[in-house]
């Protein structure tokens, strides 16, 4: 039994897509972003928005995010 091409590996898969990619004018970039399931990330977030819901301007901010909200009541 005659067998098929060779399967090709994960590296030349990509890398051919790559070249494909810059090919069509392309290029690659790398962005890091925060880790949001990490213990430190969440403490921070409930820090900051605890600090926004005790703000003194906690009403006019929250005023201001429902009226430039597209899901904002009516």
């Amino acid at each position: 039994m005659a067998s098929g091409p060779a399967r090709k590996s994960s590296r030349e898969k990509v890398s051919e897509y790559r070249a494909r990619l810059r090919a069509q004018g392309l290029r690659p970039v790398q962005i890091w972003v925060p880790d949001t399931r990490s213990e430190v990330f969440r403490a921070e977030a409930l820090r900051q928005s605890r600090a926004v819901a005790t703000s003194a301007y906690a009403n006019d901010d929250q005023a201001f995010i429902e009226a430039i909200s597209e899901f904002a009541e009516e």
